[in-house]
């Protein structure tokens, strides 16, 4: 490729160097008034935002991997930084292929309100499914279902569909169009009303629009 050819549209001035073993993307020009702003100013704020999220990124992944390892000896922390290195260098290889971002576009107060009341909720299906183990005759009621969603967005979807799995007593098998395939152990006609109430909720939390796209 030519790598002195600049691929210029309407939108987006981007300049895309490729190798056989590597492939570098420039960081795309936004026109405002007709001309790319490619200033020193403009590019400064570019690698200031970029390092920040960066750093933002590795740092939330790193104290990830510690909470869920537990352990602490240098040994393991370092396992974690090479990890989290590793994740952010095939990223940032996968980004320059399509570019794309995931907009989380989520209303935080309501957010954290329904973590509050999912975490309340698996505590109950904890209880509940612990009984169902305990009890003599282990009464399930194995069943295979579909749950309609009304999420507009991927992350919204994927909210709802993990909500579903961390609570205990149900599993998210597969998304389908419009639905959700889950796995019951001990199904109830209620279940149907209960998984009603949390995709109204996962919904409430997103900030969408009419046509579905995040604002």
């Amino acid at each position: 490729m030519d790598t002195s050819k600049l691929c210029q549209k309407r939108d987006i001035c981007a300049i895309a160097l490729c190798h056989p073993d590597f492939i570098f993307y420039a960081e795309s020009l936004w026109y405002t008034t007709g001309k790319v702003d490619n200033g020193p100013a403009t590019q400064r704020h570019r690698r200031g935002e970029f390092n920040v999220r960066l750093a933002g990124t590795s740092l939330f992944l790193f104290v990830l991997w510690l909470l869920m390892s537990g352990i602490f000896k240098p040994l393991i922390m370092g396992f974690g930084v090479v990890s989290v290195v590793l994740v952010m260098v095939v990223t940032r290889r996968m980004d320059a292929v399509d570019g794309s971002r995931v907009n989380l576009g989520l209303k935080l107060v309501q957010f954290v309100g329904y973590i509050i009341w999912l975490l309340i909720e698996i505590a109950k299906s904890n209880w509940a499914v612990t009984k169902v183990i305990l009890s003599r005759d282990l009464a399930t009621r194995q069943h295979l279902f579909l749950v309609p969603y009304s999420q507009k967005t991927d992350v919204g979807q994927v909210i709802f569909a993990n909500s579903i799995t961390l609570t205990p007593g149900t599993i998210s098998v597969e998304v389908e169009d419009g639905n959700i395939l889950v796995h019951a152990v001990r199904y109830h006609e209620s279940d149907m009303d209960a998984l009603a109430d949390m995709d109204a909720r996962v919904s409430a939390v997103e900030r969408a629009s009419e046509t579905g796209q995040v604002r």
